[in-house]
């Protein structure tokens, strides 16, 4: 018999802004609760540049503030009907996990773990790409449970995830491909501190870029950028099969420098990445394309070690002939 489930969900939010919980589901004493060490931060966030897309504060105020000291209690009724309903979702039948750390070199939006307590077992699931096909209707009942939004199913529709959004090559797909309404781009270094600010910001609805670039956004700039990252598969920069190179190697500078790349979709849909001196594999190959196209180093990749580009040439070669 399950006797308690805890749910861990991570959240990041542009650089240091981000919320970690862990809710957890008692029966045997009859309750669930917050794990309130969890919490980080509390209400504050960090200020950001003016410039910068705020689609993410709404969303990173609401975690924080949700999650509360309150006690949920639940009755021997309740209890067996979540477990008659829990166990015919068979919700981890034939479910691999995704290995990640709590430090990861490089980071996505959202992230979870998953772990069951039974009477004569203990099991635990982690994901961050790979969701369980059922994990839609876990979080409907566990809102009818204790009727809340537990699983943030509302915000999960703001966050580019495979649990709502194909997410292809050539863009983001909800019922059709989303447009892209903002792109940010940071890069910044971690000894000695350097606080992070964003060092390129494309802003479609304004058609402006700012940041080291400052110029009006033509036609041919907004294809050039689309093609760009449809190009170097950008937007499956999410996925691990692009993160071979950090999965092999560690880079040469442990204490070198972090960055963030965020698409702010229209509907304030968001995809985010961000990383500790790592990068997916075809970054470099982007990143060398935007040097010959503007004679500037806009990524950054000066400060990556010869040892470490050699290694994302080869990976994100083959990545690229695939």
């Amino acid at each position: 018999m399950i006797e308690k489930i805890e749910i861990t969900q991570r959240f990041n939010f542009k650089r240091l802004n981000r919320h970690y919980e862990c809710f957890t589901i008692d029966l045997l004493n009859k309750n669930a609760y917050y794990k309130i060490s969890e919490r980080g931060s509390g209400d504050k966030f960090l200020s950001e540049n003016a410039l910068c897309d705020d689609s993410w504060i709404g969303i990173l105020v609401d975690l924080r503030q949700n999650m509360t000291s309150e006690i949920h209690r639940i009755d021997d009724e309740q209890i067996d009907r979540f477990l008659c309903d829990f166990n015919s979702l068979n919700l981890f039948e034939g479910f691999e996990s995704e290995e990640f750390s709590y430090f990861e070199k490089i980071e996505l939006i959202y992230s979870c773990n998953v772990v069951i307590y039974s009477t004569d077992k203990f099991e635990e699931y982690s994901f961050k790409n790979n969701f369980p096909a059922n994990w839609i209707s876990f979080g409907e009942i566990l809102k009818d449970l204790f009727a809340f939004d537990v699983l943030h199913l509302n915000y999960q529709r703001q966050m580019v995830t495979p649990l709502y959004f194909d997410i292809e090559k050539d863009g983001v797909y909800l019922d059709g491909k989303l447009n892209i309404k903002t792109i940010e781009f940071g890069h910044y270094r971690t000894y000695p501190y350097e606080l992070p600010n964003p060092r390129l910001i494309v802003d479609f609805k304004k058609n402006r870029i700012e940041g080291y670039i400052e110029k009006d956004l033509g036609l041919s700039d907004r294809e050039l950028i689309y093609g760009l990252l449809e190009k170097y598969h950008v937007y499956q920069w999410i996925f691990d099969e692009y993160h071979r190179k950090s999965n092999i190697r560690d880079p040469d500078d442990l204490e070198g420098y972090d960055w963030y790349l965020e698409i702010v979709f229209e509907d304030n849909i968001i995809w985010h990445i961000f990383g500790y001196n790592d990068y997916p594999d075809t970054y470099v190959h982007l990143a060398r394309e935007i040097i010959e196209i503007t004679g500037m180093d806009l990524l950054e990749i000066n400060t990556i070690s010869s040892n470490d580009l050699k290694l994302y040439e080869k990976i994100g070669e083959m990545k690229l002939t695939d």
